[in-house]
């Protein structure tokens, strides 16, 4: 099927299974904690511990005026943040406010201590042996990705992420993470994309192909026909968010954060009434779940 039809089919899938809005969300009001600071034992290929500079470190979090907090940090060599570190601090936080968790491997113990400090968990999931090995740098395969999955769920409000292009820009394991996710069950799902980063491993690659990314996004819309779905933060900008964010509007996402304003004027045009959110997109999935 040529793309212009399998994105036709895939809107067609949310007109017929969600009412006609969308959520934009500009996340201000979340603030970032990394619980290690800048450290990561990984060293990723995409990420480097870059991103992680950006954030807050545990010991030094002031949240005034944030209603969210995203947990987040660098893994230890297992694949696991380590999310006891600093629980004594994420308490005087939790009062008022929604904390979603990137935890990465973790086990039993470590969900159950921080489970009454958890809203919903951000799960990065990844559906190809060879890219956990070349990203992470992990004797780890996808069946233990599929473990911890099931792990998760069983204490938290969970919300898979998938990184289009994760291995360098190449789309390789992408579709196998949907088929897998399709049989274990999502309630929401997020899909980012891959980002040439300075000061990386990967820093010289280019993004995955537009057209492949758009592909998988109609792809989640039909195979999870009633699940929402958001396009992330994580994505390039420049042209190629300009082009992409359309695109994935008429793919049928049912949010974009930080939108292109090509896709704020096509939601306008396709009728969508437009709800404004301020914190990241799983909060507000979390919100709209308990809350409606």
């Amino acid at each position: 099927m040529e793309l212009e039809e399998r994105v036709e089919s895939a809107w067609r899938v949310r007109e017929a299974n969600f009412a006609p809005r969308v959520a934009f969300d500009y996340p201000l009001s979340t603030a970032t904690i990394s619980l290690t600071g800048p450290h990561c034992a990984l060293h990723c290929a995409h990420c480097g511990g870059v991103y992680l500079r950006s954030m807050m470190p545990i010991w030094k979090a002031q949240v005034e005026g944030a209603t969210s907090c995203l947990i987040s940090g660098g893994c230890d060599p297992s694949g696991k943040v380590p999310v006891t570190r600093g629980l004594a601090k994420i308490k005087t936080l939790r009062s008022g406010r929604v904390m979603n968790w990137h935890v990465g491997l973790i086990e039993r113990e470590e969900a159950e201590a921080i489970a009454p400090y958890v809203d919903v968990i951000s799960f990065d999931f990844v559906g190809d042996d060879e890219t956990i090995q070349e990203v992470y740098g992990l004797e780890r395969r996808v069946e233990d990705y599929v473990k911890t999955y099931h792990l998760l769920r069983g204490y938290f409000s969970l919300i898979p992420h998938i990184t289009v292009g994760l291995k360098g820009g190449e789309i390789v394991g992408e579709y196998r993470a949907l088929e897998i996710l399709e049989g274990l069950g999502v309630e929401g799902l997020i899909l980012i994309v891959f980002t040439p980063t300075s000061g990386t491993r990967y820093a010289e690659r280019e993004p995955p192909e537009l057209r492949g990314v758009i592909d998988l996004i109609a792809e989640a819309r039909l195979r999870f026909p009633t699940v929402p779905l958001y396009l992330g933060c994580m994505r390039p900008r420049g042209e190629y968010r300009h082009l992409l964010d359309p695109w994935a509007l008429r793919a049928g996402v049912n949010g974009i954060v930080s939108p292109a304003s090509g896709a704020v004027l096509l939601a306008e045009e396709l009728g969508l009434e437009i709800v404004r959110r301020e914190e990241c997109c799983a909060v507000g999935w979390i919100r709209e779940e308990r809350y409606g």
